[in-house]
């Protein structure tokens, strides 16, 4: 095993420090890492190995051709969102015929999981619980293919089954794009009536918090890394990086989750994949309903590698060489908290804030090219709550930052 290439579709920033980690533990055993990257303009300090970036439009047979033609022994996939996710996995392919392995879940199961339709049918069998939901198809909204005068008002009855509100998903994307909130029979009306561009699934509005999993591992071998908390869930989709991002205790949600934990496991085996998926949930009423299985590293990887003291890439780079990954939960082993900066980090907090806290990622946040000010991730052990607590407020009063937005909700997650 000389060399390694990692697929990656977004910046390779939102995955600091942990891929820089795994790069430099690659090298230490005389492994070349190279990143075949569609997005960003990392340098040695993002990525301290082979750097190539690619064409947005590249096309999974020219992306494999590029990777073997770099000489790869093995290749990993860590794009996202999911349609990159499927890119990769139509890549590997190409690269198992060719006799590079890659640490990609097959492409069949990748495309049920990208469906959020299928995903949902997949989920229910295997027990898991799901928003009641049906499937609405654009095509037949649009009048292509087949006439079926009677599939509006066969929608409009399911719709009343369920009850209002609705939320409408295009059943082929992730990161909450075209997501729209139906209240009443007559906004379903006007959205039948688009038609909508893409088919939909459209579910009950499930409220509750918003919470992730990453599992990690192939057929026998997974690992099921700390929840992470990322928010709220109700009748209004909201921009990601709205709330506090946090993985910490929880007890009475971790214990709830350990069955949950072992069906997810048990469908990952199921479908064979190789390498990461991503679980978003929501917890309510003491149960999780599952909202979505991407066949792909999680946004919130960062938090949950350090929380856990394990880093994700690590371990796909160790499945990339043949090694077995470790197998069961991850035990969780302090505090992780992630917040926008709006402003950014001031030149006066940023040491001062390394004094504090272990500040393993501050970072500019960049979205569709729109900077967005700094993410931060901090880590603190258990029982230094209230001493952090305290500094930061010291820290807020001098400093101004974190802002006091944010320094409330620190302060209330941290609290007794």
């Amino acid at each position: 095993m000389r060399k390694i290439a990692f697929l990656r579709s977004v910046g390779i920033r939102r995955a600091d420090p942990y891929i820089q980690q795994a790069v430099r533990g690659l090298a230490a055993e005389g492994i070349e890492a190279g990143l075949f990257h569609t997005s960003g303009s990392p340098g040695d300090g993002d990525f301290p190995g082979h750097r190539q970036r690619l064409d947005r439009e590249i096309t999974p047979r020219q992306l494999a051709d590029v990777v073997a033609a770099w000489g790869a022994d093995a290749a990993v996939s860590i794009s996202l969102p999911c349609e990159n996710a499927l890119r990769d996995a139509a890549a590997a392919s190409h690269l198992e015929a060719a006799g590079i392995p890659t640490v990609i879940t097959p492409l069949a199961s990748t495309m049920l999981l990208v469906d959020k339709w299928e995903t949902k049918q997949l989920c229910r069998r295997a027990g898991l619980e799901v928003p009641y939901g049906f499937r609405a198809d654009s095509g037949l909204l649009a009048g292509r293919g087949l006439p079926v005068p009677g599939y509006r008002d066969a929608l409009r009855a399911q719709a009343a089954r369920i009850g209002y509100p609705l939320m409408a998903k295009p059943v082929w994307d992730s990161t909450s794009v075209g997501i729209r909130t139906l209240r009443t029979p007559a906004e379903l009306d006007a959205w039948l009536a688009g038609p909508p561009e893409a088919s939909a699934v459209l579910e009950e509005v499930v409220e509750g918090d918003l919470c992730s999993v990453d599992i990690v591992g192939r057929p026998g071998a997974y690992r099921v890394l700390p929840l992470c908390w990322t928010g709220r869930a109700g009748a209004e989709p909201v921009f990601t990086f709205a709330d506090l991002r946090w993985c910490g205790p929880r007890p009475e949600a971790d214990a709830a989750f350990a069955d949950v934990a072992r069906t997810l496991v048990a469908l990952c085996g199921e479908l064979g994949v190789q390498g990461s998926v991503n679980v978003d949930m929501v917890y309510t009423g003491g149960r999780f309903v599952v909202l979505e299985v991407n066949p792909r590293v999680g946004g919130a990887t960062t938090l949950s590698c350090a929380a856990s003291g394990t880093n994700t890439f690590a371990t796909l780079a160790r499945m990339a060489r043949g090694l077995p990954p470790a197998g069961g939960p991850v035990r969780r082993t302090g505090w992780a908290v992630e917040f926008l900066a709006g402003e950014g980090v001031p030149a006066a907090a940023s040491a001062v804030l390394r004094d504090i806290v272990t500040v393993v990622t501050a970072h500019e946040l960049v979205i569709d090219g729109v900077p967005r000010g700094d993410i931060v991730v901090l880590a603190l052990p258990e029982g230094e709550e209230a001493a952090t607590v305290k500094a930061l407020t010291e820290l807020h009063a001098t400093t101004g930052f974190p802002a006091a937005g944010v320094l409330g909700k620190i302060t209330s997650l941290l609290g007794p």
